[in-house]
């Protein structure tokens, strides 16, 4: 387990050759598999400490969208094997003399955290190793996040010159602001449960817990109507954003719309009716 910043920094300094993105196969970098209803992307390139590079966020990007319409899909799980669940952008990719590039680099991980609250879907991060970097922007990026008791994240970035600002801004947007600036501006991991403490992660587990925990939450969420589930998540991150008043209209408004799904007036009837709800999962 990564416990200092050096280490942490050894692992940003074992990072593979540029590519340039979409070059190789994503099964070099992604095991995808699909069980009733669940997709579990699991990131496994350990010569990069499953840094995202561009392949990697390419492969991840497609692998989130894939049939993201199909009603069958209900949610996706994103875990990663190794220790290190990934140690952030690949630094290989960000010289300071191809400003064309790297830009390309921070574009395709923004389009990458922002589409996850697109998807119509609850995206999981499982999180069983260390999280540095952009690896901890991704995972404070996900719906829900489950940890383990030996995971850590951090945002070492100024200690090799490069702030973290882009990571700054989702763990900013989770955490309490005095806890999220001393990882920015000192660089030191934190562990598991004090990242559930600070707000960062959703539940931290045991290992021997973890596969069970998630089996609990995707079983809930399967359970529900997708249509339904889909139109909660859209405006609940709308809402956020929006002044405290102007919110409460809008979630009237939203209340009315969700009362005319299909799916609403199943669950209704099969509530007053006691038996399981048949869900179309469809607007």
């Amino acid at each position: 387990m990564l416990r200092t910043l050096p280490s942490t920094l050894k692992v940003c300094r074992r990072l593979a050759p540029i590519r340039f993105f979409s070059s190789l196969n994503s099964e070099e970098f992604l095991k995808v598999r699909n069980n009733n209803g669940v997709r579990e992307i699991t990131l496994c390139h350990p010569s990069t400490r499953n840094s995202l590079s561009m392949d990697m966020m390419c492969a991840l990007d497609e692998a989130l969208n894939k049939d993201r319409d199909d009603v069958n899909l209900r949610c996706i799980v994103l875990t990663a094997q190794g220790k290190v669940w990934s140690a952030g952008h690949n630094l290989k990719q960000l010289q300071p003399d191809d400003l064309k590039y790297r830009d390309a680099v921070f574009q395709k991980c923004t389009d990458l955290v922002l589409g996850i609250k697109k998807l119509p879907v609850p995206v999981i991060a499982k999180v069983n190793g260390y999280a540095a970097a952009a690896g901890c922007q991704l995972v404070a990026s996900c719906d829900i996040i489950v940890a383990t008791d030996k995971s850590m994240f951090s945002t070492p970035g100024a200690a090799v010159g490069i702030f973290c600002n882009t990571p700054g801004v989702a763990i900013g947007r989770v955490m309490s602001r005095p806890k999220s600036a001393y990882m920015l501006m000192t660089g030191l991991p934190i562990s598991g449960q004090e990242a559930y403490l600070a707000g960062l992660v959703t539940k931290v587990v045991p290992e021997s817990e973890l596969d069970k925990t998630i089996d609990d939450i995707t079983n809930a969420i399967r359970a529900k109507s997708r249509a339904v589930i889909a139109l909660g998540k859209e405006f609940y991150y709308e809402q956020l954003n929006l002044p405290l008043e102007q919110a409460y209209v809008k979630a009237k408004a939203k209340m009315n719309e969700n009362l005319e799904l299909d799916d609403c007036k199943e669950g209704m009837s099969s509530f007053v009716e006691k038996r399981p709800p048949n869900w179309k999962h469809t607007n």
